[in-house]
């Protein structure tokens, strides 16, 4: 990073890179060429035609930000790069930021370039593992079975690689998770819908919510759990290993998350998760969507107006 991007200059240049990877193109009148570059300020580029001058963070998750791109950057690399993530307070200390809040909404707006607009879907030549689960919530002295837990939903690759010996070992694939309403059919046949490829073959529990899956195309195999967890294991195991990290990761580096923004963090989770096997090479996408995804507006994100990306308008 520090020799990828040694001033403000490079890391200019390389966006410019990342939002006109064509050549340049006025927004305005449309001509095509070298823009005007000022000394001094690097984000900004005027058109030798029509003499506009343009924000190169305009139209980009950074729009009208006075945080210096080298600190984006650097905030865009560590929550890509390292394992368990970054907390809003640990990318302060470690950027020098002044407030906790700059680097909240900063998280905040590179989780919302953490979902790629046309999204594919999971499945076809592997089987999906499907399953709820509790996230979050304390409750305490308000009576048996009241809680204040989201209800998320998981869907996982179960894929097997050949080693030496011919053995064929599991691991988790591409993943997908939604928070979700309650555990009726409407929502979980439209959480199917939309992550898994029709035809695939789904493993999920005994749960009635699914019994609709094969009228929907799909070749379900319901398991009856009875609440064993060693059964539970032993039927779905990728999908509740992803439970299990999830948890820990939402403890462990943010030390819980409300659940108005609960969906902002399963995105980032699902963005790291599926990358990470590669996770050096994940800042790239990161800044590529970055540079074409809508962000949230500090007012937007406390006045509870900003849907995150993947999120259920019903759980708003």
């Amino acid at each position: 990073m520090q020799r990828m991007f040694p001033d403000e200059k490079a890391a200019a240049a390389y966006l410019r890179a990342v939002c006109w990877p064509d050549g340049f193109e006025c927004r305005r009148c449309g001509w095509q060429g070298h823009p005007y570059l000022f000394e001094n300020r690097p984000t900004v580029l005027r058109c030798r035609k029509c003499q506009h001058d343009i924000s190169l963070t305009s139209d980009t998750v950074m729009k009208d930000t006075r945080t210096p791109l080298l600190v984006w950057f650097w905030a865009a690399y560590l929550v890509t790069a390292r394992t368990p993530g970054e907390s809003a307070l640990q990318i302060q200390r470690e950027l020098g930021l002044r407030r906790c809040e700059t680097a909240f909404q900063m998280l905040h707006k590179l989780r919302a370039a953490m979902v790629r607009p046309h999204i594919d879907r999971i499945g076809t030549h592997w089987p999906v593992e499907v399953d709820e689960t509790y996230v979050g919530g304390k409750t305490r002295g308000q009576g048996r079975g009241i809680h204040h837990k989201a209800m998320v939903i998981g869907a996982v690759e179960v894929r097997t690689k050949t080693e030496k010996g011919g053995k064929r070992p599991m691991y988790a694939g591409r993943l997908r998770l939604r928070v979700i309403k309650d555990r009726g059919a409407l929502a979980l046949e439209a959480f199917i819908i939309g992550n898994v490829e029709p035809h695939s073959h789904i493993v999920a529990d005994g749960w009635d919510g699914y019994d609709g899956l094969n009228a929907l195309g799909y070749h379900h195999t319901p398991v009856v759990l009875g609440g064993d967890p060693q059964k539970t294991e032993e039927a779905l195991p990728m999908i509740h290993l992803v439970f299990s990290s999830l948890k820990a990761w939402i403890l462990g580096t943010h030390h819980g998350v409300s659940s108005r923004h609960l969906q902002a963090y399963l995105n980032e989770f699902i963005f790291r998760f599926n990358r990470r096997f590669h996770p050096m090479t994940a800042f790239n996408p990161l800044l590529g969507l970055a540079a074409r995804a809508e962000a949230p507006t500090y007012e937007a994100l406390y006045d509870g107006k900003w849907a995150h990306p993947n999120q259920d308008n019903h759980c708003l």
